[in-house]
């Protein structure tokens, strides 16, 4: 796959930030290691627990602009759908 959305959380059930890329490994080690300055760095938003895989940019990014559009209750819904326990799906991707 080619480009990635992703939900990073500070905690199960708080805050959360959506984001897309195309290095979803390289991306999500910037935002654990503070190196992206912004939202995920001021409050400490680092656990993956939610990726979705696109192959066009296109669709990429309006799907990441239609979630975060979404309410919070929706956005937790999608993302224990996929992840019940809120685990850290890093470990995963950099294997």
């Amino acid at each position: 796959m080619g480009y990635w959305v992703y939900i990073l959380a500070s905690k199960p059930g708080g805050t959360l930030y959506v984001g897309v890329t195309n290095d979803l490994v390289r991306r999500v080690y910037e935002h654990r290691e503070g190196l992206a300055d912004g939202f995920t760095k001021r409050y400490g938003v680092k656990t993956l627990v939610y990726l979705e895989p696109h192959e066009d940019i296109s669709r990429a990014l309006q799907r990441e602009k239609n979630i975060k559009h979404w309410s919070r209750e929706w956005k937790i819904d999608l993302i224990v759908a996929q992840n019940p326990d809120w685990r850290d799906l890093y470990k995963e991707i950099v294997r």
